[in-house]
């Protein structure tokens, strides 16, 4: 009985191939990150150059996460069915033209399509990674390993984008952040044939265009409605848009309900672990992604930094997000998922506190910076247990599907956080502004004043100086308050998180939990699949998952 158990687990173990497989995966997922926190830096430039108005600076910004995670399930199947690799070779050859189209936009709304199509492409490449980790190593703690370098490798590129894009935006023109993609995606292209093994499901159906339509339909309107009413308040047109929203989803529900390979497996959701760990890294992520996309511009506004200056203040919150994702599997190992994950978001109450201190000026750096770093150390453990524990608490037969809907709600939590803080920064600074523009401005200078701080920077030249002095001070000081008051909304988010982890994920195994804790899995499943998960057992979370069911 020993050997018989013993041998398998020799099997499972990942060779040297797999391991160099792996540096080719972090690339592009190095990419996704240092491309968003390099635009973040170039947002002041873009404003100066192409002059969008706030609501297009926002879907400039956002419009990648939203079609990314509207695209991630459909791509996930689609993977399925022609093969995990190729999928990620046509995702890396649709980054560089995207990259190449927003490097040399000539207008705002150019540059809006160009992300838009950046997002679809980064649909494709983000689940096929994680669907080839997960396909590559199947040995429980290696896997642990390779899914917390992989989140590494998201920190890392939060920490050279900034530096890089820093030093690209002090030599050459905004568009030039966008370049540095192109020979990063060249390297998969080339040797994801020779280093990494297809994957396909043999019995994967065809997939369902009208569930592609309706997933579209019911969040992408209902994301609209949402960035609307944070920036302007109720209308007919957002009441509109979510109602459109709601319907829509209720239809896709119910299409899924009917088929026989649904593009999304409702069932998945009758399962407690499995719900819980989609909300923890919806809202996990829309607590984080709220303020990590303001430091960077509250650097350059408010610290009044260089971006490459502000590119290395950057660095500690890439060094807190690598340390916490790092340390998470250590002491996952030991203790229960949950408490790990909810110590976390404890922690993260001091940083929001200090980015909520941070005032109008050059002092607010320091405590702005550090309270990034806190934030991204205490979030670290929702980034590396969140999708594994939403794989894991499914059939192993639905793990990849479970999987791709986990990295659909961390990118829609990514995507929402800026929508809903940023848009929340956006009607503070209006309203900010609104009221301490000083006596004297043109009706002309202040509407470009309540626009963005770039537009009142541009009106602050063509008036008197102290006048436009006063103006910019106005604007700086309206856009500080938009920054702390989304550090507390951002805090309350951090608290809902640890309210849903402690009542749906408690009941989870640590890691390093003896297979004693879980009854045995039924015959036709013990033995012949490989765990879901790479953060505790599968079975076990199955298991229990079901007993309270």
């Amino acid at each position: 009985m020993t050997s018989n158990t013993a041998a398998p687990a020799v099997e499972l173990r990942a060779g040297p191939r797999e391991w160099f497989g792996l540096l080719v995966l972090l690339l592009p997922v190095t990419l996704m990150t240092a491309d968003l926190g390099v635009l973040w830096l170039a947002t002041p430039y873009v404003t100066a150059d192409l002059r969008p108005t706030s609501s297009q600076l926002l879907w400039t910004t956002d419009i990648y996460g939203f079609l990314t995670c509207g695209f991630l399930v459909v791509m996930g199947t689609l993977g399925d069915r022609i093969g995990r690799r190729k999928l990620l070779i046509l995702g890396s050859l649709g980054v560089i033209v995207s990259s190449l189209l927003a490097a040399y936009a000539t207008s705002p709304e150019m540059l809006i399509v160009a992300r838009a199509l950046l997002g679809v492409a980064g649909a494709a490449v983000l689940p096929s990674t994680l669907s080839l980790i997960i396909h590559m190593f199947k040995d429980d703690r290696q896997r642990a390993t390779a899914i917390a370098t992989w989140v590494t490798a998201l920190s890392v590129g939060i920490a050279v984008g900034p530096v890089i894009g820093g030093v690209l935006l002090d030599s050459w023109w905004w568009g030039s952040v966008f370049l540095m993609g192109v020979p990063v995606m060249l390297v998969p292209l080339l040797l994801a044939p020779a280093l990494l093994p297809e994957y396909k499901d043999p019995n994967a159906g065809r997939i369902d265009l009208a569930s592609v339509v309706l997933f579209l339909a019911a969040i992408l309107p209902i994301v609209y409605a949402v960035k609307k009413f944070a920036e302007i308040g109720w209308s007919l047109g957002n009441l509109a848009a979510l109602l459109i929203g709601a319907a829509f989803t209720v239809l896709f529900v119910r299409r899924q309900n009917t088929l026989e390979t649904p593009l999304l497996d409702m069932r998945l959701f009758r399962t407690r672990a499995f719900t819980g760990a989609l909300l923890t890294l919806l809202f996990g992520m829309m607590a984080l992604n709220g303020v990590e996309y303001l430091v960077p511009q509250y650097l350059l506004v408010a610290g009044e930094l260089s971006p490459l200056a502000a590119g290395v203040w950057l660095l500690p919150g890439a060094a807190g997000l690598i340390l916490g994702s790092q340390l998470t599997p250590v002491f996952a190992k030991r203790i229960r998922p949950a408490f790990v994950i909810t110590a976390g978001l404890v922690v993260t109450l001091a940083g929001f506190w200090l980015t909520g201190i941070a005032g109008p000026d050059k002092d607010g750096i320091v405590p702005a910076a550090l309270g990034l770093a806190v934030i991204m150390f205490g979030v670290a453990p929702i980034s590396v247990l969140g999708t594994s524990l939403a794989a894991g608490a499914a059939p192993p037969e639905k793990a990849g599907s479970a999987a791709a809907t986990g990295q659909t709600a961390y990118d829609l939590g990514l995507a929402l956080g800026i929508a809903v803080t940023g848009s929340i920064a956006v009607a503070v600074y209006r309203g900010a502004v609104d009221d301490n523009t000083p006596a004297g401005v043109p009706a002309e200078a202040a509407a470009a004043a309540r626009d963005t701080v770039g537009g009142a920077t541009d009106a602050a030249a063509s008036l008197p100086a102290d006048l436009g002095a006063q103006l910019v001070a106005a604007a700086r000081d309206a856009f500080t308050s938009g920054f702390q008051a989304t550090a507390w909304v951002s805090a309350g988010l951090a608290v809902v998180t640890g309210v849903i982890v402690l009542t749906l994920l408690r009941h989870i195994p640590a890691i390093g939990a003896p297979a004693a804790e879980a009854p045995a899995e039924p015959a036709e499943q013990a033995g012949t699949t490989e765990p879901a998960s790479g953060t505790q057992p599968a079975a076990a979370v199955r298991e229990e998952s079901t007993t309270r069911a």
